[in-house]
């Protein structure tokens, strides 16, 4: 009982540092669609930039960081010298990759586009570099569970780096997109100095066999990392290659601010994520797990269904988030959201491979859908600019959760209530036709009126079919008020 009430404390506090910390990221997304218009390009180039950041975060971290707890739990090894091994293999690693960034950083930012501003990739690299480092010895921090230690310095993070923004964005009214770039090396940079305690007494370890053992564990992860990645950058890192327009950074920035009003539903899935993995795996060895998880799909799906309706009917207030030069970009809203409820849908799925250890078939279906998202990027983003990139994300997602399923039936069937899931869809797009129509011609505080009432109706039709008795009481109530 000990240990459930410890798993349960550290994953709100792990689950905690990840949501606030977005969300108080979030906030960067309207001081720089304020300060730096669409016509700029300026916010393209960060949506670009910080595309190529996650990526080469995975690259840099290579599965090591699940390597060091799979090691440093196994007792084979002291956990200390995993440690020790495991920071002086990606502190070396990391060290090498920036020195290669800036001895061809020349020949690199003309190739991505950036000749006349080769410091954007050299500063990137070394602040992915110094990411990636830390990664270890947060991961120490998850080891010795010491989760509040782990969220102050996630939040501390967080808070220098909006205030420097600040300042510098609105205090000194600042225009360069790469002082983000820059405040964000220093904020990382700084951080480093708290792992002081994590940090003294690391001794350099190149222990060649357990370091060998290490890399064969840590590879297919890798592999997942990068399909899993991908699927979320490819879309900004090729945009300016693929895009036949002479305002690709302009457009690509219209795109990622748009798309952040979406993130409203990542946010949402990374919440549901959190609860829903020791859920999961406590549930594994009960008789009615099965019809947990089938109950617990079906809960997930009506939630994000009534989250999608809520931003689609507050379009007209949400929009304010970011520039008004960026609200062409809306319309790619619904279809992002979309997309994030398919991946939502396939990380549910993905846990019949979890629990009877296929992990392969994890990479097999993300590596199709990333290579699926890829390519109608590339076919039909020169045609269609952003808005293949947002249904680029429908595709490859979509091609996952329905290879995941169709798999996952055979190995591990669960008796999904696909009828009724399917009913809660329809009625979605029903309700999203009405809001369209009463987003387009009525006046604003009449359509937010209409929205409000539409999305109402879906709440007490939820809440009649899924919770009668529920539904009873508060009918009750509202007779006894008349």
């Amino acid at each position: 009982m000990a240990s459930l009430k410890l798993l349960a404390k550290e994953t709100a506090i792990y689950g905690m540092s990840s949501i606030v910390g977005r969300f108080l990221n979030y906030l960067l997304v309207p001081l720089y669609t304020v300060k730096l218009s669409a016509a700029s390009g300026g916010y393209g180039i960060i949506t670009n930039v910080y595309a190529y950041v996650a990526l080469f975060l995975v690259i840099l971290t290579y599965g090591m960081e699940t390597a060091f707890f799979r090691f440093a739990n196994k007792g084979d090894d002291d956990p200390r010298h995993v440690y020790n091994t495991t920071l002086t293999l990606v502190s070396t690693t990391s060290l090498l990759f920036v020195m290669l960034v800036w001895l061809f950083v020349h020949p690199l930012a003309s190739a991505m586009g950036y000749a006349e501003h080769p410091q954007y990739i050299g500063v990137m690299a070394t602040t992915v570099a110094i990411d990636a480092v830390q990664c270890i010895p947060f991961a120490y921090l998850r080891f010795q569970h010491k989760a509040k230690k782990f969220f102050m310095l996630k939040m501390a993070f967080v808070v220098l780096n909006i205030t420097l923004n600040l300042i510098y964005f609105v205090v000194i009214n600042g225009k360069d997109p790469g002082y983000a770039f820059y405040i964000n090396l220093w904020c990382t940079a700084g951080i480093t100095f708290l792992f002081y305690k994590e940090l003294i007494g690391v001794r350099l370890n190149f222990d060649r066999p357990l370091i060998r053992r290490m890399l064969r564990y840590a590879w297919p992860i890798l592999v997942l990392g990068i399909a899993g990645i991908l699927n979320q950058t490819a879309d900004k890192i090729l945009f300016p290659y693929i895009y036949k327009g002479g305002d690709a950074h302009s457009q690509l920035g219209i795109y990622g601010a748009a798309s952040k009003i979406a993130m409203i539903m990542a946010m949402i899935t990374q919440a549901f994520r959190y609860a829903y993995e020791p859920f999961v795996f406590g549930k594994a060895k009960d008789a009615d797990s099965k019809e947990q998880y089938a109950k617990a799909m079906k809960a997930f799906v009506v939630f994000t269904l009534l989250a999608f309706l809520i931003v689609v009917g507050y379009m007209h207030v949400l929009r304010h988030i970011i520039g008004s030069d960026y609200w062409s970009g809306l319309r790619v809203v619904p279809i992002v959201m979309a997309a994030e409820i398919m991946m939502g849908v396939y990380f549910n799925l993905s846990f019949w491979y979890k629990l009877t250890d296929r992990t392969i078939w994890g990479a097999v279906f993300s590596g199709i859908g990333c290579a699926v998202l890829i390519a109608v990027n590339v076919i039909f983003v020169p045609r269609y600019g952003y808005m293949a990139c947002a249904w680029a994300g429908v595709a490859g997602y979509g091609v996952a959760m329905v290879l995941s399923y169709v798999v996952g039936q055979h190995y591990y069937p669960i008796r999904y209530p696909l009828k009724s899931i399917a009913f809660y869809v329809l009625l979605t797009a029903a309700a999203f036709v009405a809001i369209v129509a009463a987003n387009k011609h009525l006046a604003t505080w009449l359509a937010l009126l209409v929205n409000t009432a539409v999305i109402a109706a879906f709440l007490a039709l939820v809440v009649g079919r899924e919770y009668p008795a529920i539904a009873q009481q508060i009918a009750q109530r509202i007779h006894r008020h008349k």
